[in-house]
């Protein structure tokens, strides 16, 4: 029987910001965020400077991919990460890209 704390998730909200945007970014989260079974989004911001990434799973998923936002595709170059972490809610079925 597993216990309440194996079946717990929780959730990341992070804010990237550099050059982000139209280098294929979202897409390289997709990828990664798929393969590491996590739920959620990714999206770009309107300031056209950052993208924003939604994600739920288990806290390591999160804590790789969070590696991966911090790292970028190749063309990206990432100044900053901003991270708020948060209790799993279940909200989403699956990951993808927002508009």
């Amino acid at each position: 029987m597993s216990s309440a704390s194996d079946r717990s998730i929780a959730s990341l909200r992070a804010l990237v910001r550099g050059r982000v945007q139209a280098v294929g970014f979202r897409d390289y989260v997709y990828r990664r965020a798929r393969f590491l079974g996590l739920t959620g989004y990714v999206r770009n911001m309107p300031d056209s400077r950052s993208l924003e990434v939604v994600a739920e799973g288990s806290r390591e998923g999160l804590e790789q991919l969070l590696a991966y936002l911090r790292e970028g595709p190749r063309s990206a170059r990432v100044d900053a990460v901003d991270v708020e972490w948060g209790e799993g809610e279940g909200r989403f079925g699956d990951f993808g890209v927002a508009s």
